[in-house]
């Protein structure tokens, strides 16, 4: 990609190196133009853009003090990676971002030496960086240096802490920075952040501050000696009462908070910390969307965005009338919350990427935030669940493994009626092999007393979510995919669906396609091009993976020679697997064909290209039948 217009320092930075020797005023000029050539792209393109923004000075200084890739820097997630990317060698490739064939949207080992850690999910980065910095000793590499960078809220991660009670009991040479940038995702429910900004603003303490400030103001230079001393004890008393006081007391030795945007200061902080031993925690606070206003203002929708005008901020508008999944969701659930006091909203740090935010507005004492922190939600949930409560845990599938102990142990062993509903089920496009949720209905189906289900179209989600509430013999979970439904009219009410039960939605004679969740609507699509070629296949519409209608296919077998089986998840354990696995128990054999996602993981793309590249859409569907019933 040629540069769109003459950026003076940007045009040559091709590697770290080229900026260790740059002076300040020119590093301050080069991260202007790393914002704009941000803005400038993202607002093409698409993708990961608040957090990014944040950390543009961050980035130098870390790059220009420490010997990368020699010194080791693990971002956390890599939201906040797209100006580190920028100036180690992926410049010119910026563009292709998140799309088919381009490069990642977080970091990737295999992308570039100096992303040492890939990552699509919060609070992995100091654990990773603790067992670097452990490597280093082992290899006898101690004058290496590993930099973890935490933020955009994954400090409300228990992991995080895990990580940080080993280090200081490890005490290997590990240097944590913690941006704290007030935000996730959503606005940050870290309690400790909360705790420190309060102190700060507390009218004592600023009258206090105040008052000092106009007493050595009138003391020449005596005054302005004071006042150093004063911002030095200022700086102790906060250490104190805010989290260097936690800090310190996990073994970490802990300095600021300092502005995470004074470049020059951010040099000087690792030029002298980054020769000491031992783990050392330097606390930043930086503004989500830094230099660009829209950002500021509404750090939640520009954290990742569509493309948008770089003048007004505005999204470049879908012209899709059809709502997505996720609003019906919520939409339902604030319906349902109407009519049933007893159901509660939990989400772990994604209100709006969930669709709760509707539920936030609308009953705000029935609402719970966790943060970035699934474990906690669904033990949370759990324990919501034994009071007589109904709570209905929103995560996408992607994060949801990380609950997978907790919803064995602590909802499904126990019968418990929890309710998961788990978006983003399936490829959910250019986020890639981080978010796709490719595992659930695998990982879901082996677990004892837990109903699975997926709705066909949006209409049925609505009905799958009103039949979760009513059933109380254990957890049920819902999964859907992302973006727009079908268009298809929602009922006037609600209709309860029989647990277990499929539905055919098309009679036929050659062959039976099974479907589970968004396959349904692929192989309607594809009976035009089977009946070109005189095929004339039935469609069921199973809607549960767990339990299976049996009876449906106990019929299926007794009519039908060729069997296909369609789902987006994991050709291992999911759909496909349970139909087989039964029919294997009642020594019934079949031409059966599993139409599946690869046995892989799947790189970023649109959902179009993805499922088009894989061969599950309807061409692909239709394609992959014929082939089989001539073998």
């Amino acid at each position: 990609m040629q540069l769109n217009k003459n950026y003076k320092y940007l045009s040559n930075v091709n590697d770290p190196a080229d900026i260790r020797n740059l002076e300040i005023n020119q590093l301050t000029e080069l991260a202007q133009e790393i914002r704009d050539f941000l803005i400038d792209t993202i607002s093409v393109i698409g993708g990961h853009f608040g957090g990014s923004l944040g950390v543009v000075e961050l980035t130098l200084a870390l790059h220009k003090v420490f010997n990368t890739p020699n010194d080791l820097i693990v971002w956390d997630t890599g939201h906040q990676g797209y100006p580190h990317k920028i100036i180690t060698g992926r410049r010119d490739k910026f563009n292709t971002i998140r799309q088919l064939n381009g490069i990642s949207g977080f970091l990737k080992r295999s992308e570039s030496i100096y992303d040492t850690f890939g990552a699509g999910h919060a609070a992995t980065s100091i654990s990773a960086a603790l067992g670097m910095a452990a490597a280093n000793s082992l290899n006898n590499q101690g004058d290496r240096k590993v930099i973890a960078i935490i933020g955009d809220g994954a400090m409300t991660n228990g992991m995080a802490y895990e990580a940080m009670n080993n280090s200081g009991i490890l005490k290997k040479n590990l240097i944590v920075i913690l941006n704290d940038n007030q935000m996730s995702i959503a606005p940050n429910v870290w309690q400790i952040s909360n705790y420190f900004t309060n102190i700060a603003a507390k009218p004592e303490y600023n009258k206090v501050k105040g008052a000092i400030w106009d007493l050595t103001g009138k003391l020449d230079n005596f005054g302005d000696r004071l006042r150093k001393v004063a911002s030095r004890l200022e700086t102790g008393i906060k250490s104190v009462i805010t989290p260097g006081m936690l800090f310190e007391s996990l073994g970490f030795r802990y300095f600021g908070p300092f502005n995470g945007h004074n470049l020059p200061k951010l040099i000087e902080t690792f030029s002298y910390i980054k020769n000491y031993n031992g783990p050392i925690l330097v606390h930043i606070n930086t503004q989500k969307g830094k230099g660009y206003k829209p950002a500021e203002d509404n750090a939640v929708d520009f954290h990742g965005i569509a493309p948008f005008d770089k003048v007004t901020g505005k999204t470049i508008q879908n012209n899709s009338t059809k709502p997505s999944y996720t609003s019906v969701f919520g939409k339902t659930m604030v319906e349902l919350m109407q009519r049933d006091e007893k159901i509660v909203g939990i989400t772990a740090a994604m209100p709006d990427g969930t669709g709760l935010n509707f539920v936030q507005k609308a009953f705000p004492n029935r609402y719970f935030d966790v943060g970035i922190a699934e474990e906690h939600a669904v033990t949370f949930a759990a324990g919501l669940a034994t009071q007589g409560i109904k709570p209905v845990v929103a995560i996408y599938s992607t994060f949801l493994q990380r609950a997978f102990d907790q919803i064995i142990h602590d909802v499904a062993l126990q019968k418990l009626h929890v309710i998961f509903a788990i978006d983003r089920g399936g490829l959910v496009g250019a986020d890639g092999p981080t978010h796709h949720g490719v595992f659930d209905l695998s990982y879901l189906r082996m677990i004892p007393n837990l109903i699975l289900m997926a709705p066909k179209d949006e209409n049925e989600l609505r009905n799958m979510l009103f039949t979760a509430t009513k059933y109380e013999k254990g957890p049920v979970a819902i999964r859907y995919p992302r973006g727009s439904g079908l268009g298809v009219q929602l009922d006037s009410d609600f209709k309860e669906i029989e647990i277990g039960k499929a539905e055919i939605i098309k009679k036929g004679s050659h062959v039976a396609m099974l479907a589970i969740g968004i396959m349904v609507e692929y192989a309607n699509q594809s009976l035009q091009i089977l009946s070109e070629k005189g095929i004339n296949a039935e469609i069921v519409n199973m809607r549960f993976v767990r339990p299976l209608d049996t009876e449906m296919l106990d019929q299926i077998a007794s009519e039908f020679e060729y069997i296909v089986t369609l789902e987006e998840n994991s050709p291992i354990g999911g759909f496909g697997s349970a139909v087989l696995e039964y029919y294997n128990s009642q020594n019934i054999y079949k031409n059966i064909l599993r139409i599946s996602l690869p046995d892989q993981f799947v790189e970023q793309g649109t959902q179009k290209e993805l499922h088009q590249n894989l061969e599950i859409d309807a061409n692909g569907i239709a394609k992959r039948i014929i082939e089989f019933i001539k073998k």
